[in-house]
């Protein structure tokens, strides 16, 4: 048996705003477009996991823009855990349980976690490799409660190539540090969620040459 990746390791940039919270830039360069398609597509009650809740700063505006969710982030890093959890308290938002550890690329998360209405995720994909994603998926669809909902944002191949030469040239250097890691293929993302029981909803182009999948779990 492997060793689990630890993803601390591989935990983006992000600034010490005090009080116990982390900014990261790209984190705030992407918060509303993924709330708005969180808003169109995620049901309106229920309960809410974010897996990798990286700064918090994300969930903090989710559960603004989705008020009657129930929240609950969740990291692997400590330091995050305590900025996710500041970060709640700063927002103000009510509907925020206190963050928790949860490596989502272990297996026997979703059983743990089943009854989600909502699972949402941004920019792992890219960071693990193509067993730990096939995992994550595979647990997400257990985690989810019929007609729930399965949201992954982040970079990703378009039919086997990326589509720009920063993208190319960061994919480049995920792999240089780590073979096992970089962009996934958008169509083996697609075939994950389908062998995994749920059903494809949308694939969404998003700014800065990112993708929003969007699935539900039929029953």
């Amino acid at each position: 048996m492997s060793t689990p990746r630890d993803l601390s390791a591989v935990s983006g940039y992000a600034e010490d705003e005090g009080n116990g919270r982390l900014f990261s830039p790209s984190a705030a360069r992407n918060i509303e477009p993924i709330a708005d398609v969180l808003a169109h597509h995620a049901p309106k009650t229920g309960q809410a996991l974010e897996i990798a809740s990286g700064t918090g700063q994300h969930v903090a505006i989710f559960a603004g823009r989705l008020p009657n969710l129930v929240w609950q982030p969740t990291e692997i890093d400590a330091a995050r855990l305590t900025s996710v959890n500041a970060w709640a308290e700063h927002s103000g938002e009510l509907n925020i349980l206190p963050a928790i550890p949860l490596n989502a690329t272990q297996k026997g998360w979703g059983a743990a976690h089943a009854g989600q209405d909502l699972i949402t995720l941004s920019n792992l994909l890219h960071l693990i490799s193509k067993t730990e994603a096939q995992t994550l998926i595979s647990e997400a669809g257990k985690a989810l409660a019929p007609q729930g909902v399965f949201h992954i944002y982040g970079p990703f191949m378009r039919d086997g190539e990326t589509t720009s030469a920063g993208d190319a040239e960061f994919h480049a250097k995920l792999q240089a540090q780590d073979p096992d890691v970089g962009y996934k293929d958008d169509w083996d993302v697609i075939d994950w969620i389908h062998t995994s029981g749920m059903d494809l909803v949308q694939v969404l182009e998003m700014p800065s040459n990112n993708i929003s999948f969007v699935a539900t779990r039929p029953f």
